[in-house]
C-alpha cells in the first residue's frame, strides 16, 4: 500500500499514514505544515469534516492536533478501509474520528445536516471536476433557509488544480487567503453571517 506520509504535531506526531493507492493525491507535507499553521488556533475542541477524505490525512491531522471530532466522507471502499485504518495507527478512533461512506453529494444533501454545524471543513474534491468543487462550496455556503452545515465563523478551506480557482465569495463564504503549491492551491473561506449572500 502505497504511503500518505506522517502526522506532522500534536499527539499522533510522526505517525505513518497509509495511502489508498496511486490514484490519490495526498496532502504533502508542505501542503500541511502550511494548511495548518493557518488553522491552528482555531482547532482545539473543532468540530470537522473531511470531504474526498482519501487517506484521512487532513482530518486526522486536525484530530492530532486537538480537533474534538471530525467526520471523514469518502466513497471509495478501499479509501475508507485506509482512513479506518489511519486511525487505528494515530490511536484517534472512536467518537472522535467518524468515517462515512457516501458520495459527498449525497451526504451533503441527508446525514450532514445531522452531523454537523461544523467549524471547519476541507474539500479536496478530483481535480478533473472543478465544477463539483463549485457545487460542494455552493452547499457550505447556504444560510439558514437552506440548513446551513456551518457554524457562524466557520470556515472552509478548498483544495484544487490551480488554474481552477474557485470564486472569491459563494452564498456565505468569503475567500481570505490563497496559497499555490505547484500546481495545487488552496483557497481559505470564511462563513459570513446570515443576509450577507454573495453574488
Amino acid at each position: 500500500m502505497a504511503d500518505a506520509g506522517r502526522v506532522i504535531a500534536g499527539r499522533a506526531a510522526g505517525r505513518r499514514l497509509l495511502a489508498p493507492g496511486p490514484g490519490t493525491r495526498p496532502l504533502g507535507d508542505r501542503v500541511k505544515e502550511t494548511l495548518f499553521a493557518i488553522l491552528e488556533p482555531e482547532l482545539p475542541g473543532a468540530r470537522v469534516l473531511d470531504l474526498f477524505a482519501g487517506s484521512g490525512a487532513g482530518g486526522i491531522e486536525a484530530l492530532s492536533r486537538g480537533a474534538a471530532q471530525v467526520v471523514f466522507v469518502e466513497r471509495d471502499p478501499g479509501a475508507v478501509r485506509t482512513i479506518e485504518e489511519n486511525l487505528r495507527r494515530c490511536d484517534l478512533g472512536g467518537e472522535a474520528g467518524i468515517v462515512r461512506r457516501a458520495e459527498v453529494r449525497a451526504y451533503l444533501a441527508g446525514q450532514a445536516t445531522a452531523d454537523g454545524p461544523f467549524d471547519l471543513v476541507l474539500v479536496d474534491p478530483p481535480y478533473a471536476e472543478p465544477d463539483l468543487l463549485l457545487e460542494v462550496l455552493a452547499r457550505l455556503g447556504e444560510g439558514g433557509r437552506g440548513g446551513s452545515l456551518l457554524r457562524p465563523g466557520a470556515r472552509v478551506v478548498a483544495k484544487y488544480f490551480w488554474r481552477h480557482r474557485p470564486p472569491d465569495a459563494v452564498g456565505l463564504l468569503r475567500s481570505e487567503r490563497t496559497r499555490r503549491f505547484g500546481e495545487s492551491a488552496l483557497t481559505f473561506y470564511r462563513r459570513a453571517p446570515d443576509g450577507e449572500e454573495g453574488p
